[in-house]
């Protein structure tokens, strides 16, 4: 069998301006299904977060089932999807039985018995984000072996482990944060905690595990690998990261990583205002998505629409504090130009950016009473 092995969609995603990927979602997962039809994909392994939020978008929805139907029913090629800790479990899950008739395959929320999907001689596990408290409440007898994630994880392992039959090849799909994983900027929901890395030790025993969670693509172990996001939903470091999909062969336990293109580059640019202006950028840079970070200007309304007759496709901008000029703030475009009308979002991104810490519910009253006292 050869099991293409993708992640982390994030349907319905927008920038914190919220500015719609929806174009580059469907060009991803358009690129992802032209990869599967010409490599003769038996199957496709979707490690987890499909979709952004617990309760997605009815624009999510469609072109989850635009898509999805399309694979499953037009190209018959069976789907395995896992919930990840940003994708509604059991709304994920809806109809699962029913859905398998049509080559669908759905692990929502953890239970006892192992998610498993006989194929030939290949048994595919499904594992979902999970929790200690989930673990312990599915598995009462084991709680009293469960004080970390790593815990959690070998106490369900150890079970699939169990159902273990000779001479077959065993694949695990999961949801999880790898100890010593790079991350990356769009990875916060995976650094919020560190208490919920684990090593790679509870997954011994698999012939490959497909990992999601954590955005850049990268190989943790001869058999353990995160696909990445197919599209940078960030700057900074994944800007430099080439996106891709990785097919495993269950007969040869070879892997091919395969290169994804972008619909819309991200690239960060610095500089003072009249070299952002005239410099001779390629043309994929200017009308991709950009991140400016101007040195020489205090960043206001004329100045962004300066740069947006250069850059069509700006997200994010950062210039100078008016407050401390060795200071600097960025925010979206979209902040900026509504400032007037939410104060507050700029007095949070000014704490983050120059106080370098989120302002107490005491200091956020005494900005609000100060800006009410403004238009008395």
């Amino acid at each position: 069998m050869k099991l293409l092995h993708t992640s982390d969609w994030h349907l319905g995603i927008n920038s914190r301006g919220s500015v719609s990927f929806e174009q580059d979602q469907i060009f991803f997962i358009e690129e992802i299904i032209r990869i599967a039809r010409d490599k003769q994909a038996d199957g496709i392994l979707i490690a987890g977060d499909i979709f952004d939020k617990s309760i997605a978008s009815r624009e999510a929805l469609t072109l989850y089932d635009e898509k999805i139907s399309y694979i499953c029913g037009e190209l018959n090629i069976p789907v395995y999807i896992i919930a990840g800790n940003h994708d509604g479990a059991e709304r994920l899950s809806q109809c699962n039985e029913l859905l398998k008739k049509s080559g669908l395959y759905i692990a929502g929320a953890l239970k006892a018995a192992p998610y498993v999907v006989n194929q030939g001689d290949v048994d595919i596990y499904l594992l979902p984000w999970i929790s200690t408290d989930k673990v312990k409440a599915v598995y009462p007898e084991k709680s009293g072996e469960i004080a970390s994630m790593e815990d959690a994880y070998r106490v369900v392992l150890d079970e699939y482990r169990s159902q273990f039959e000779p001479g077959r090849t065993n694949i695990l799909v999961a949801h999880a944060f790898i100890a010593n994983a790079k991350t990356s900027v769009s990875d916060k929901a995976a650094e919020v905690g560190f208490a919920t890395m684990v090593g790679t030790s509870v997954f011994e025993g698999f012939d490959y595990v497909a990992l999601g969670h954590l955005h850049g693509p990268q190989q943790v172990s001869d058999t353990i690998r995160y696909s990445g996001t197919p599209m940078a939903y960030s700057f900074g470091r994944e800007e430099a990261q080439e996106k891709s999909i990785t097919i495993f062969d269950t007969e040869s336990k070879e892997l091919e990583i395969i290169p994804l293109p972008q619909r819309l580059k991200r690239t960060t640019l610095k500089g003072t205002f009249e070299e952002l202006m005239a410099a001779d950028f390629d043309e994929k840079i200017v009308k991709g998505y950009v991140r400016l970070e101007v040195t020489d200007s205090f960043v206001g309304l004329d100045l962004i629409a300066a740069f947006r007759e250069r850059y069509p496709n700006l997200l994010e901008i950062s210039g100078k504090s008016f407050e401390n000029e060795d200071a600097r703030i960025t925010m979206t475009i979209e902040e900026f130009e509504q400032a007037d009308n939410d104060p507050e979002t700029v007095f949070l991104r000014y704490c983050e950016d120059i106080v370098e810490k989120a302002p107490t519910e005491h200091i956020l009253d005494m900005f609000r009473r100060a800006e009410r006292g403004l238009h008395k």
